[in-house]
């Protein structure tokens, strides 16, 4: 094994990014590009630290969560109403194939026009599009995880009275969390690019404006320096949740040996 495997996760990763950050540095300075086109991570940090002190940069990425949760919130119940409609019934298949077929390839960012009529420019045209977004992720990968259960595991679970609801959450749930948990950060990657592109689009100004509307604003006064600080907060924050996720499958479906750990 080389030296390299050998260091821990955390060493590694933070290893590249500081590297990555010295060629970004190096690339600024030594080519004497002009601040207008690429900033430099020194004067990102600075452009961050500004904001964060006096709040604006903390209050856009706490709008920009609080969209993004409430979104998925509602995404995910509906996916899991879906799926386990799907389960039970060929009507429920049917329909999931249909509504699958028909909003799944649309882009939900296209759906924001006729969100802002319907809602107005109120963060509800946001929660909205993000919902669309990740109904569909979590829909899909829950039914194929409700089909991927043995069907010996479903009759001992009917055997013993288990029926409805209560034959979701006592079997097929814990059977399918692999799946789920795959569907669940399919749509977290959908509703984190769907929320950021609709702030980015329209987005809602001033104490309720989000990273999009910030990176927006930004743009307008071309402040370099604070479109790449929110496009770096969003990196950061992408990190973190993939981080929570990978936590969350070492506890449970690695740990309870229903997957391989990576």
């Amino acid at each position: 094994m080389s030296t390299w495997a050998r260091l821990p996760a955390v060493a590694r990763y933070a290893l590249l990014v500081a590297a990555i950050l010295a060629i970004w540095q190096a690339y600024v300075t030594l080519g004497h590009v002009q601040p207008l086109l690429v900033a430099s991570p020194l004067d990102v940090a600075g452009a961050a630290w500004a904001d964060l002190k006096d709040g604006q940069l903390e209050k856009a990425t706490y709008n920009t969560l609080i969209n993004l949760i409430l979104g998925m919130i509602v995404g995910t119940l509906i996916g899991f109403a879906l799926a386990s409609f799907a389960v039970f019934s060929r009507i429920g298949q049917d329909l999931l194939t249909v509504l699958t077929s028909i909003f799944n390839p649309l882009p939900s960012i296209a759906i924001l026009p006729l969100a802002m009529i319907w809602f107005g420019l109120q963060p509800k045209s946001i929660v909205f599009v993000v919902a669309l977004a990740t109904i569909w992720p979590v829909a899909l990968n829950t039914d194929n995880g409700f089909r991927t259960i043995s069907q010996t595991t479903q009759l001992a679970a009917r055997n013993l009275g288990l029926r409805g609801w209560r034959l979701v959450t006592g079997v097929l749930l814990p059977a399918a969390l692999p799946s789920i948990i795959t569907g669940v950060k399919a749509a977290w990657a959908f509703g984190w690019r769907t929320v950021v592109a609709a702030e980015l689009i329209f987005g809602v100004a001033g104490s309720a404006g989000g990273l999009g509307w910030y990176i927006n604003n930004a743009r307008y006064y071309l402040n370099t320096s604070n479109i790449f600080a929110g496009l770096v907060v969003i990196s950061v924050l992408g990190i973190l949740v993939e981080g929570m996720f990978g936590f969350i499958e070492r506890r449970t479906v690695v740990k309870w040996g229903m997957k391989r750990a990576a």
